[in-house]
């Protein structure tokens, strides 16, 4: 008996939908959603209506009645209210192109601040640093800024190895 009365009310509910879609002058069932409040401001999504008809076909019946069929004229309802697009980009950011950062770097290496040359300095993977330091073994050079970014680059490997992982 029960499964008879799921069916007549699903009969019912499609019969509902249809004279809703007829008295908005509209072609295919994703035309009430605008008509229809959302859950969270603005009119309903035509996801939201379609899991309505199966998961809770009589707050569906409800909307269909309170919003369509008893309205004197139904009105379409405005779209939730969004973001403007671009609101998010940050406009006190810099950009800054290779060589406006190389002459920083020229700038800084003048001048004997490391911790500007450590900021802005690429960062290099340690295969790259030392062959980096070998080559310049084999040269007989001393480079002061590659050792420390040897080291530095070490030094952080080896607490990333000690750090625990949560």
């Amino acid at each position: 008996m029960k499964g008879h009365k799921q069916v007549k009310s699903r009969e019912d509910l499609e019969t509902l939908i249809e004279k809703a879609i007829q008295k908005v002058h509209g072609d295919k069932e994703n035309d009430l959603c605008k008509y229809l409040p959302g859950p969270i401001g603005g009119y309903m999504h035509h996801f939201t209506l379609r899991k309505l008809k199966t998961s809770d076909p009589k707050q569906l019946t409800a909307l269909l009645q309170e919003f369509i069929i008893n309205a004197d004229t139904p009105r379409a309802l405005d779209p939730k209210p969004r973001a403007p697009r671009g609101s998010r980009k940050r406009r006190d950011l810099l950009n800054f192109s290779r060589t406006d950062i190389e002459r920083v770097l020229e700038l800084a290496r003048q001048v004997g601040d490391d911790d500007l040359l450590a900021r802005f300095s690429p960062r290099r993977s340690l295969p790259s640093l030392k062959r980096e330091l070998i080559r310049a073994i084999r040269d007989n050079k001393i480079n002061q800024e590659l050792w420390n970014a040897y080291a530095e680059t070490i030094m952080t490997l080896e607490s990333a190895e000690l750090t625990p992982v949560n």
